[in-house]
């Protein structure tokens, strides 16, 4: 789904840009998931989990979610450096779920704290519902705590709680909350 390009934050004088993602994107978001893996366990690939991503596999990605009605993947941006990214996509093809979209975000950690992650929520949350989703879903670790204050923040609620959902790779094991936004 296309988007129109939004000035959503101000950062250090520099605007923040939220945008859809495109092609030339693709080695950037690569690093970026890489990176942004290896800075919390919170996420669900392990950054050794992008070494075997190739450009041209992200470029299909993104030209997929730009080309779809039903999702968006969208990308911030400040002065050339990507910040972080979100989406929301479909729960599935059957006409029972096209009520429900899954939301997800992430950003470098230098930016946390900031209010992008609050601005591109908004965004994402918006377009989402003007798409015809009634309600946005997400899982977040349980001990995400500064993540699920945001999410609360926006209307969020807790719904229930996967067990050992993520087995990382030192064989300990974090639990995941279900959460629910009513759009």
């Amino acid at each position: 789904m296309l988007y129109k390009t939004k000035v959503i934050a101000s950062l250090e004088g520099q605007d923040v840009i939220l945008r859809n993602a495109r092609g030339e994107d693709a080695e950037k978001l690569i690093h970026y998931m890489k990176a942004t893996a290896e800075e919390t366990q919170f996420l669900i690939r392990e950054p050794n989990e992008t070494e075997d991503m190739t450009v041209e596999q992200e470029i299909a990605f993104i030209h997929s979610r730009n080309e779809s009605s039903a999702d968006l993947f969208l990308v911030a941006e400040c002065g050339d450096c990507l910040v972080g990214a979100c989406s929301f996509m479909g729960k599935g093809n059957f006409s029972r779920y096209a009520h429900r979209c899954d939301v997800s975000i992430a950003l470098y950690k230098k930016y946390h704290g900031k209010g992008i992650g609050t601005a591109m929520m908004d965004e994402i949350l918006a377009a989402a519902k003007r798409t015809g989703y009634e309600q946005a879903e997400l899982e977040v670790i349980s001990e995400n705590r500064n993540a699920i204050k945001l999410y609360e923040k926006l209307g969020f609620q807790k719904y229930g709680t996967f067990p050992h959902n993520m087995k990382y790779t030192d064989g300990s094991y974090a639990d995941a909350d279900w959460m629910l936004k009513w759009l």
